[in-house]
């Protein structure tokens, strides 16, 4: 639910393929899961698991390799002239990058440039929490060395400037008599704000005439800022209704577009994207302690390497390599090790990775090796992904709002000693502090781990969402506004589809996707030695006391009895919660 590519998955009748594949048997399924369970078992036990697990050296031939098949065959037609800035957002990336080609095709040189923008350093906005925390800055930090790397090669370079993007980037146009700026559209208030700040001061910038004369007609002097789109799988401008009557359901949403629109091919390469103007000093990619923080080594878990070359290498090593793609839909829900999903969210959310290169190569996987439910469902969670960003423009600042888009009148508490038992993983439910040790040590949390962690919040311990939400903007390494504010408005019963108001049952949701406790047990290591019926209810004498009772506690598989008796318990909790 809450992550940034994975979202919540239910069952879907599929028109968005034109293939006809025999399900998987069930026996095999059933066989398969298990079989997944263990081997990530025995790979977790290993200390520190890179993703991609490749070297720098295979990494930078992988992304090597995928520019070849992305070059144009022959060099295109430039008809610009003058200076063009390229402003990186959220976009670090060259492959199926239209901000970068659009200015490369109407300038002479190119001037790409990245902000480090003091504001990302801060604090959320509500409760003060660090906007950005050490994880996430390394991995920016890794994503802007890969970048420069890229545009060195193509006869570019990065110039890093450290400031407000409305300060920088009109003294930059000024000092190199540039035409326009190019940068990605954003959605949500803070980047619409800095956009706003940055094309009111580069109209008020004044560049000399041909004759060297300075005009103050601003119509005519006034540089440019072109945002352009190119965040989401399906184009904005290709969808068959505007955001602001985009549907309030997923389904709705996910057939209308499957059906109605086309997804655009990734653009392609030049070989050479220069020259650049003449630039005296490139500035430096930031050392993390200048950015107030200080270093963190993953010591445990997974450790994600930032950059396009990464992102690349990621993909080739879960459909190529390792063939994971083809078993997607059976493993997704999995917490253990590297491999149950495909961890391209960091990339995606940093703009290392385009989602329309996932889809092409999810189209050349099932055409090269097999098409089935799996394949199909990578796409299904980008269109997921789609979607909050879409919402974010429809629903506004709502998104950030207690009662969210409906406006639903909650008595939330902000309880911070409970709070931090929640957030740093000692609630004494072992299913909540192995996800929430996960994400303090890591920056990721599997997709199954957020939505128990985010029910067991604002369900259990009745503490604000948004809490939450700013927490995981804080650690999250695949933190985007919108699906992480879309993600918890739905896990907290806010979000404008009131059907998405669902409680998670910790100890069914412990038997179901960790039932011999290998997630808990690696997390927590005292519930090791533990037989492993246990280790989700060690008793406490061997554990932390929990800090709040459960609102529905039934360690009993499911009958049809039970699931009536929790429908109507699940019903009466939500009617008074105000929904």
């Amino acid at each position: 639910m809450i992550q940034n590519f994975t979202i919540i998955s239910r069952p879907t009748i599929n028109p968005f393929r034109s293939f006809t594949k025999l399900p998987l048997h069930s026996k095999f399924l059933f066989s398969f899961s298990n079989t997944m369970h263990c081997s990530n078992a025995v790979r977790a036990a290993q200390t520190v698991h890179r993703v991609p697990d490749f070297g720098p050296e295979e990494m930078e031939r992988i992304a090597e390799q995928t520019f070849t098949r992305y070059l144009f065959d022959g060099m295109p037609q430039k008809k610009g002239k003058g200076v063009a800035i390229v402003w990186f957002r959220n976009d670090l990336r060259v492959l199926d990058n239209e901000v970068l080609f659009k200015a490369w095709v109407s300038s002479e040189a190119l001037l790409p440039v990245y902000c480090v923008d003091p504001r990302l350093f801060g604090t959320t906005h509500y409760f003060g929490f660090p906007k950005t925390g050490a994880l996430r800055a390394q991995f920016l930090i890794e994503c802007l060395v890969d970048l420069k790397q890229h545009l060195m090669k193509r006869g570019l370079n990065l110039l890093i400037q450290h400031g407000k993007p409305e300060q920088i980037l009109p003294s930059l146009a000024k000092a190199y008599g540039v035409h326009t700026v190019y940068a990605q559209k954003e959605t949500c208030s803070e980047e619409l704000n800095v956009e706003k700040l940055v094309l009111k001061n580069l109209q008020k910038v004044m560049l000399p005439s041909s004759e060297g004369v300075f005009n103050k007609n601003k119509s005519v002097n006034g540089i440019k800022l072109e945002l352009i789109w190119g965040c989401t799988m399906y184009h904005i401008d290709d969808l068959p209704f505007s955001c602001t009557s985009l549907p309030d359901v997923y389904t709705q949403f996910r057939k209308s577009v499957e059906s109605k629109s086309v997804i655009r091919s990734c653009i392609k390469v030049p070989a050479s994207l220069g020259p650049t103007p003449d630039v005296k000093e490139w500035g430096c990619i930031p050392e993390i302690s200048s950015l107030g923080l200080s270093p963190e080594k993953v010591s445990k878990g997974m450790t994600f390497s930032g950059g396009e070359s990464a992102a690349l290498s990621r993909v080739h090593e879960y459909f190529w390599k390792k063939d994971l793609l083809r078993t997607y839909k059976v493993t997704r829900n999995g917490m253990l090790g590297p491999d149950y999903s495909t961890k391209f969210s960091p990339w995606l959310a940093s703009g290392s990775l385009s989602p329309r290169f996932i889809y092409e190569e999810v189209k050349r996987y099932e055409k090269q090796r097999e098409a089935n439910d799996s394949t199909y469902w990578v796409l299904f969670e980008l269109i997921w992904r789609d979607y909050f960003r879409f919402l974010s423009i429809k629903q506004g600042n709502s998104l950030f709002h207690a009662g969210g888009p409906r406006n639903v009148q909650v008595n939330w508490s902000q309880d911070q000693a409970l709070f931090d038992t929640w957030r740093n993983g000692q609630t004494g439910y072992p299913l909540i502090d192995a996800n929430m040790k996960e994400l303090l040590a890591t920056g990721f949390m599997s997709n199954r781990g957020r939505q128990i962690v985010c029910s067991f919040l604002v369900r259990d311990m009745d503490i604000d969402w948004r809490m939450g939400a700013e927490w995981f903007e804080t650690c999250l390494l695949d933190y985007d506004p919108c699906s992480n504010y879309g993600n918890w408005t739905y896990g907290a019963g806010v979000g404008n589809d009131p059907r998405e108001d669902r409680y998670f049952s910790i100890p069914k949701q412990a038997q179901n996707y960790d039932p011999d406790g290998e997630f808990v047990a690696y997390w927590l290591p005292q519930l090791k030695p533990l037989p492993k019926e246990k280790r989700h209810s060690p008793g406490m004498l061997l554990y932390i006391k929990p800090v709040v009772a459960l609102k529905f506690g039934n360690t009993k598989p499911m009958t049809s009895g039970t699931r009536r008796r929790g429908a109507t318990e699940a019903k009466k909790w939500r009617s008074n919660k105000g929904n």
